[in-house]
């Protein structure tokens, strides 16, 4: 890699760290919230949906607009608007006169940042002179799970010196990381994704590929299986499991974010050595497994075993199909990016929506929720099934 693009691939580190925060800080104070503004699970479910719901509207909205305006000004702005998001969830509820709007107003504000990162991320890494870019991916990828560790681990030892009800300061201190990363961004080198002269796919040429909504699926699938258990394994903690919340925290999340980092991390320094065409298939027999495990066991601690291993075993899913993608369809441009990440929002926004929806349903039991996201991972088997009949190579 050039010298002078290391700071990009650094701050691209950093900005997942950020996407990390955006989703994954408020699942930590569901609980907190419900008491707190007497908000029933229902409406925390739309927390979640909402959240999601934004990215994808960004995603699809940003397929052209990001080439028109830059990739740097749409970074800064991305930054910006994670920062206010997370600052105004420790302001609204308290100034508006319903909680939960103030509560929807401050998700919707990260929610378009959180959007635009998602997008921009992989291809500006993509566009920089890496050596292998299936291993810079995945270790891109790995620094979202690191992000998430770190709000977990931070947020509860906060938690447990300060009080839970002070989680407010707690969303403001999480508000300057962006603040300085979009700063770091306003001045690194960035690369253009296509080459000068030529151009990248349409949407509409890639909706007409095969390929293409095949991966569409597939990052749909990565998304759903991956947040369908992340978003609710520290409520599931607490009042599925009937742990404390710190041990939930401890043995939910954390461990779930430690796995999935740690498999990133893993095909980041030996990814050279096995095909992520064969590496999905085996990751979503054992997640599927895991589920089952999670949503059928008597045994609490052997649930929470279970979204451990789900986290190691989600962790290759979404870097990989974008890997797969980038190789089968190298000229699919930033309109591809968007679309996948636009797909993979779909699936984050799909897969906690129809734990929380079912759960609720079941009488608020989320491991019956959790039975049923066991879908999510059963396509994404048959869809990577399919695509093996594709050439390993198609040139747009």
């Amino acid at each position: 890699m050039k010298q002078n693009f290391k700071s990009t691939v650094n701050a691209c580190f950093l900005a997942y760290i950020v996407q990390a925060i955006v989703n994954n800080f408020a699942p930590l104070l569901f609980v907190t919230f419900q008491k707190e503004f007497d908000i029933p699970l229902s409406q925390i479910t739309l927390l979640i949906s909402f959240n999601f719901t934004i990215q994808l509207l960004v995603d699809l909205l940003s397929a052209k607009a990001i080439d028109k305006v830059g990739y740097r000004t749409s970074m800064v702005l991305a930054h910006f608007l994670s920062a206010l998001g997370l600052a105004s969830l420790a302001v609204l509820p308290f100034v508006l006169p319903s909680p939960f709007v103030g509560l929807l107003i401050s998700v919707m504000i990260y929610a378009v940042g959180g959007g635009i990162l998602e997008v921009l991320v992989s291809p500006i890494v993509e566009a920089c002179p890496t050596d292998n870019k299936e291993k810079a991916m995945s270790l891109l990828h790995s620094f979202y799970c690191w992000g998430h560790m770190a709000v977990v681990l931070l947020s509860t030892v906060f938690f447990n010196i300060f009080g839970i009800e002070n989680w407010r300061i707690v969303a403001v201190i999480w508000a300057i990381l962006p603040i300085i990363n979009g700063i770091v961004f306003a001045k690194v080198p960035i690369a253009n994704l296509i080459d000068s002269g030529e151009k990248g796919m349409s949407i509409k040429e890639l909706f007409t590929s095969k390929v293409f909504i095949i991966l569409f699926i597939m990052m749909v699938c990565s998304g759903a299986s991956e947040q369908a258990i992340s978003q609710w394994v520290s409520t599931f903690a607490k009042e599925g499991l009937g742990i404390s919340k710190t041990v939930g925290d401890l043995a939910g999340p954390l461990s779930f974010a430690l796995l999935m980092g740690t498999s990133r991390a893993l095909y980041g320094k030996f990814g050279d050595k096995i095909s992520q065409k064969k590496l999905i298939p085996i990751s979503c027999i054992v997640c599927i497994g895991a589920y089952l495990v999670v949503s059928l066991s008597p045994i609490p601690a052997l649930s929470l075993i279970g979204c451990s291993i789900c986290g190691f075993c989600v962790g290759i899913m979404w870097p990989g199909t974008f890997s797969i993608s980038s190789a089968m369809l190298a000229k699919g441009g930033t309109a591809m990016f968007a679309l996948l990440a636009l797909g993979g929002d779909l699936g984050c926004s799909a897969g906690p929506s129809l734990v929380g929806f079912v759960s609720s349903m079941a009488k608020d039991n989320l491991k019956v929720g959790i039975l049923v996201a066991t879908i999510f991972p059963i396509i994404l088997l048959l869809s990577t099934n399919l695509l093996g009949k594709f050439s390993t190579k198609t040139k747009a």
